[in-house]
């Protein structure tokens, strides 16, 4: 098998366990009138979008970094970073 298709497999594995932690936030930002959008995956860091309420917020760094990243991190020890795009 070649390199290519394991990178390809692996980051699939790696997006589909980091949607399944998305899962987990999604019902407090919703609570706040937000959401949050995964984007991309490459090398150990994570790119997300936050939607609604949340795009706006004064607070969104802190909810990406001390709360998602955080869950992210200790759910899957591959990420090493969640960027808001």
């Amino acid at each position: 098998m070649s390199s290519l298709y394991k990178t390809k497999d692996f980051s699939y594995i790696m997006e589909e366990k980091i949607k399944e932690v998305l899962k987990e936030v999604r019902p407090s930002l919703r609570s706040d009138g937000g959401d949050v959008e995964f984007v991309k995956y490459d090398k150990g860091v994570v790119e997300l979008r936050l939607k609604g309420a949340c795009a706006g917020c004064p607070l969104s760094q802190l909810t990406i970094k001390n709360y998602i990243e955080a869950l992210l991190k200790e759910k899957i020890p591959e990420i090493k970073e969640v960027k808001a795009v």
